[in-house]
């Protein structure tokens, strides 16, 4: 079966003349649920990636680890590696016995430049805590140590942690995983539809209070600068838009719900980042999502460089 032609979702204009476009899938949730608006294929599975944290956050408190606050919501983030962030990880870790040795993260710098830069201008190396996810596998390793799993094999597919996961990605999403393969930094990724993917971000607001997903979510936008960080998207749109729960995945997720229950996922089939924040903004603007500073405006931002000045920009194409 051939894949689907998917519409462009972004154009990139170079001095008044569109030079390329990023093609995807996009879908948008109603308040019931039900689906209010759609581009591409959106019904079909993609790997999450990151966008699939929350999910993974929230298995990790349903085996009985305790997390709130700050460490609950680096358990969900991409984080940057800015300080706040490897103290926050080494406290979880620290909380089970456990030091960095333990992490099965691969060696990284920050994810973002200028915390990359300043480390490396300070003689620091590629360290397996300075991994975007090394959070998530933190509280992993946690609840291994709580539940007397083997630490050594938290990775695997077949794990008792793992095993978690899958089963509250499907309650949450409320279909089945179609795939199973391995993310960026180790670990299992399991594969559902944007449809799913939003459906399980919405479930994530609407949940009671107290209920593990609910206090995903609760962490997650008490803190956005935990799940991200300070330069980074998903920090500045939880800031800015009250009650919303945010997060990408690399090769350009993106996943949000809003507290009335709407919610929107959509993927650029390419993975190009540059057209993440303008896609981004313009599905919240189709939302009705207004800030009463410049975010949206500052999330849209994809300039083109030419000769050292701005000559163009990637914009939304819908």
């Amino acid at each position: 079966m051939s894949a689907p032609v998917l519409p462009v979702l972004a154009e990139v204009v170079r001095s008044g003349f569109v030079e390329g476009h990023h093609r995807g899938s996009l879908v948008i949730l109603a308040a019931d649920g039900s689906v209010d608006f759609a581009l591409g294929a959106p019904e079909l599975p993609v790997f999450p990636r990151s966008s699939n944290k929350p999910m993974q956050a929230t298995a990790i408190l349903r085996t009985g680890l305790e997390l709130d606050g700050e460490l609950l919501a680096v358990t969900a983030a991409s984080h940057s590696a800015e300080t706040f962030h490897l103290d926050a990880v080494r406290k979880i870790l620290s909380s089970a016995g456990l030091d960095e040795t333990a992490l099965q993260t691969p060696p990284s710098l920050s994810l973002d430049e200028v915390e990359a830069e300043a480390w490396i201008r300070g003689g620091g190396e590629p360290e397996r805590i300075l991994m975007d996810c090394s959070g998530k596998h933190a509280s992993m390793l946690a609840a291994c140590v709580r539940n007397g799993w083997d630490t050594a094999s938290y990775l695997s597919v077949d794990h008792p942690v793992q095993q978690q996961v899958r089963e509250t990605l499907e309650a949450l999403a409320g279909e089945p995983v179609a795939a199973v393969g391995t993310d960026g930094c180790g670990a299992p990724l399991m594969a559902i539809s944007l449809v799913a993917l939003a459906r399980a971000f919405r479930a994530h607001v609407l949940a009671d209070p107290g209920t593990p997903e609910r206090r995903v979510a609760d962490a997650m936008r008490a803190h956005p600068e935990y799940v991200a960080g300070t330069r980074r998207i998903d920090t500045w749109l939880m800031r800015a838009v009250p009650g919303a729960m945010a997060k990408m995945g690399a090769e350009s997720v993106q996943a949000v719900a809003l507290p009335d229950g709407r919610a929107l996922a959509f993927k650029i089939d390419d993975g190009a980042k540059r057209a993440l924040g303008p896609v981004l903004a313009a599905a919240l603007r189709r939302m009705g999502v207004t800030t009463a500073d410049d975010t949206l405006p500052r999330i849209a931002a994809a300039p083109l460089h030419g000769g050292g000045a701005v000559v163009g920009e990637v914009r939304a194409a819908f």
